[in-house]
Order: C-alpha cells, then structure tokens, then sequence
C-alpha cells in the first residue's frame, strides 16, 4: 500500500496543542525506513471541498474567519487542510494511506471542531462516486462523517469509539450510520468482537472500504483509550481486509508519536494478508 505525505503538513504548530507534527513526522520516518513508496499529493480544489461542505464554510477557512478552541486559526490553514483532503483523494485513487495532518472526521458540512477543519475522507468518498463502507477506527466518534452521509443511500457509516468522550455523539445507530460506543480500555477482545459484528450488521454489495485509520485507540493514549495493543492494529486491519473490497485509509487521530508508524505498519499488513489469504 502506497503512503500518501507531504512535507508540507509538518510547517504548522502550536506549542502544547495534542494535534502537532511529530506524530506524523515520526511514522513517515518509520515507514521510509521499511522501503515503503510514497507518494506527494495535490491539493484538493475549491469544488471538490465543496462536495461535502457548504460555501460558508469553505469561505470562513479560508479566511480564517472562525473560532474554536480545538482549531487554531493558524496561517494559510486552508492549505493545509484542502492538501490533507488532497491527500484523502490521491489514497483513494491509489488504494493508499493518507498520512497527512489536519485530520478530518470531526468536521461537517457546515462546521469544524476536534482538530478538523475539512473532511478528507468524506471528500474522497463523495468525490468517487462508490458505494462505500466507511469504517472509523479513532477513538472519537466521527460526528463530522455522520453528518456528511446521514441518509446517503450511497454510504453506510460504521463508527467503533469510547463512549462518554468528546463529540459527545454516536450514542446511538440512525439509518445508515451505525455506531458502537465503547468503554474505556475495554482490549483487543471486544474490540475485534465489535468490529466484526459491525461489519455483519453493515451488509454487504460494497465497491469500496474507506477507513478512517485513528490510533489513539491506543492502551498509553491521553485522549480515548480503548486499550488496545499497537499488535491489535494488524488484527483490526485483518478483519478490514477480509472483506476483499477495494481500500484506503486516512489518518484521522492518534496521539502518541512513537507508537504511529508501527501502528500504521500493523494496520496496512493485517489489510495485506487478509488479501493474501482471500486469494488462495
């Protein structure tokens, strides 16, 4: 699997803030020294962005015309997040990874929030024009994805997350989006046994997996532990890949920088062997 990265996604920071460079600068240090291709993308274009989100809230990107706590208005944002959903699309196109930052599933088609200002995976989804599954493997439920595709009878979204944390959504399934909460550190067991029922109750007669791929489901993570292991990352990405659908990924959270190159190796290897064993 090719691991889409820019340079450039690493020129912002603000000092203390969860969402900083170095959890992207180290995995794509990590999965350069195991030989895997990279690839640059371009950025997203004005009328691709606005597939999922409103001209108002393109606009207040753009002009930094917004306030959030968890956003930073930092300098030429909208060129980091249009280059982070550029980067959705090429992984789409390519049946990559997306390692790039700001992450996006927090972000809906009129607002932003949780370090997200557009929605990378949403715009690769609507942009291609599939029948996907989407399946959102951060630790945080994906208000934003939910928002975007609520209804869509193009798209089913399944979120797997720790219940009681921020957004405070995804207490429940609606239509065809379907969520599973969570306790906190609850391991790999009802972790893997959750996924698979989700991917039971979310059917079948897909064309595409689009993963939103966070790792701060992580046993150390700060923000929305679910203790797993970053060896459970391989077995998540097994069950993924058993599904023999076309897939991308995208990197949404994940908050310690050490752990996300491994944890992006065990996922993208657990996909590959899965379709590996589907071949034989």
């Amino acid at each position: 699997m090719k691991i889409i990265f820019s340079e450039r996604c690493l020129e912002y920071h603000t000092a203390g803030h969860p969402e900083g460079p170095g959890r992207v600068r180290m995995a794509q240090h990590y999965l350069d020294r195991l030989g895997y291709q990279f690839v640059v993308p371009e950025p997203a274009q004005r009328e691709e962005l606005l597939l999922v989100h409103t001209e108002e809230h393109v606009r207040r990107v753009e002009e930094g015309d917004f306030s959030d706590p968890d956003c930073p208005r930092y300098p030429n944002i909208h060129t980091y997040a249009a280059l982070s959903a550029g980067g959705a699309i090429a992984a789409q196109e390519q049946g990559g990874f997306s390692l790039l930052r700001p992450p996006g599933h927090h972000a809906g088609p009129g607002f932003l929030g949780g370090f997200c200002y557009y929605n990378a995976i949403a715009v690769a989804v609507r942009r291609s024009n599939l029948k996907t599954l989407i399946v959102d493997i951060d630790g945080h439920h994906g208000n934003g994805t939910e928002a975007v595709f609520s209804g869509d009878p193009n798209v089913t979204y399944v979120s797997l997350h720790r219940m009681y944390n921020y957004p405070g959504t995804g207490h429940h399934s609606r239509g065809n989006c379907l969520n599973y909460p969570l306790p906190p550190r609850c391991g790999k067991s009802l972790y893997i046994d959750t996924l698979e029922q989700a991917l039971a109750d979310a059917g079948a007669n897909f064309q595409q997996l689009a993963v939103s791929a966070g790792f701060d489901t992580h046993k150390d993570d700060p923000l929305a532990s679910l203790g797993l292991e970053v060896e459970t990352f391989y077995d998540v990405g097994f069950v993924l890949g058993d599904l023999a659908l076309p897939t991308f990924c995208v990197l949404e959270g994940g908050y310690i920088p050490e752990i996300m190159g491994p944890s992006v190796e065990m996922l993208v290897t657990g996909l590959a062997e899965a379709a590996k064993t589907a071949e034989k």
